[in-house]
Order: structure tokens, then sequence, then C-alpha cells
């Protein structure tokens, strides 16, 4: 649960991403951003997703993903990229949430852990306003940018230990693999829509036999050696 300091200001938001280790498709990331307000609004936002169960994805099954999914009145299939969706409203607190998404071209150009913090970045900055507050990013990194009034804090396993970033991990995660079914039926022979396109020994040696298609990395190794 999140420190009652992070409360205190104007905002709080969340963001994790989900797709860095994958040989094809996107990086995808989602910032849950709370604002307005009292403090004990807010805390009632915060209890409202412990309530739901919402932690690291990883650690939710994909029926309990989608199910807390459900509690705010959305389906998987629902989810688009770039569009902001208020998930939560408790009287003049709001709880919105946008989902971005980096390319497998631009992830070449870049490199992943750009790419990946780059996603993030585009999703808080699609709900910031003026105002001063707290962004928490999952992992060791902070954000590449810079902000007037706003702190940044990255927390190791952030996904596990707040919340407001967890509920952006389910998000996150639940487009992405959605997405990715909706690849596989685009690119079949690849399993995307078993294993997403992670480095698994049946989607190495699809690309070994059925070549790279255009959503593949081919910056990563166990693509390139194919091109």
């Amino acid at each position: 649960m999140e420190d009652i300091n992070y409360l205190s200001k104007d905002f709080l938001a969340g963001v994790d991403e989900v797709g860095r280790g994958p040989l094809a498709g996107p990086v995808v990331a989602a910032c849950a951003y709370l604002s307005g307000g009292s403090l004990e609004e807010k805390k009632q936002t915060l209890d409202k997703l412990n309530s739901f169960g919402v932690t690291d994805s990883k650690k939710l099954t994909e029926k309990k993903r989608q199910k807390i999914i459900q509690q705010f009145d959305l389906e998987v299939d629902q989810l688009n990229c770039d569009q902001v969706f208020t998930i939560s409203k408790i009287n003049n607190c709001q709880l919105n949430l946008v989902i971005k998404e980096i390319s497998p071209a631009l992830i070449d150009s870049m490199n992943i852990l750009a790419a990946s913090l780059e996603a993030m970045a585009l999703g808080f900055e699609a709900l910031n306003s003026e105002g001063e507050g707290w962004v928490l990013v999952d992992g060791n990194h902070k954000l590449r940018k810079n902000w007037s009034g706003v702190i940044q804090e990255p927390l190791v396993k952030g996904d596990s230990r707040s919340v407001i970033i967890g509920i952006a991990s389910i998000f996150a995660k639940e487009y992405r693999d959605h997405l990715m079914k909706k690849l596989g039926a685009i690119y079949p022979g690849y399993g995307l829509e078993s294993h997403a396109g992670y480095p698994t020994p049946s989607h190495k040696q699809a690309i070994a036999t059925l070549g790279v298609t255009p959503i593949h990395r081919k910056s990563f190794r166990g693509v390139k050696e194919h091109l």
C-alpha cells in the first residue's frame, strides 16, 4: 500500500511496462493517475483497488486479471492504446488510466530499455496536468524526462509493493496478451497466441523455419541471425 505521504500532493501516478523480453510485438506500458479529491478520497480509491486483489500482474492468472478489469465495467477487448479510461471515481477523486506502446521498429532504433522508459513516459504525459505530485516507476530506473513539480521514485518490484503500479501492470499485460493473440492470427505458425512473442524454443524454431515477420524485433538475438 502506498505511503500516506504520496497522497498529500495533487496527484499520484504509477507506471509499468510489459514485453521487454519478447522477440516479437511491441513493448506496452500503462499509467494509472490518481488526482483530485481529499486525502481520504484518494485513500478510498486505493483501498478499492486493494479489495480487488490488485498486485503484480505476473502473480495473477489470466482469469483473475480479467476479473479485476471487469470490476471497472470493462472487457479486455475494449482496451485500446492511447484511449483514456476513467476506471474509478469517488466523489471529487478520479483514477484515470492510459495504455501506450512502442513498435518493434522503434525498439530496434532505440534499444529496449529506452523504449520501455519512453512508453511509460508517454503514458504519464498523456494524463499529467498542472500541479505537484509523484510518479512511481516500476523498476530501478527513473523516466528519462523531467516535469515541473513531479517527483519520480523508482520502486524495484513496484507492481507488488504499490497498488497503483499494480493496476497499471494488469491493464498493460492484458492489453498486450490480447494484442499478441490477434497478431497470432495474422502471422500463423509462430505460436504468438500462446507465448506472446517470448523466446520459447518453438518460437525460435518457427523463426528459423518460416523467417522474420514485420513484427519481429530485428536487433534481438534469436531474430537477427535469420535476417
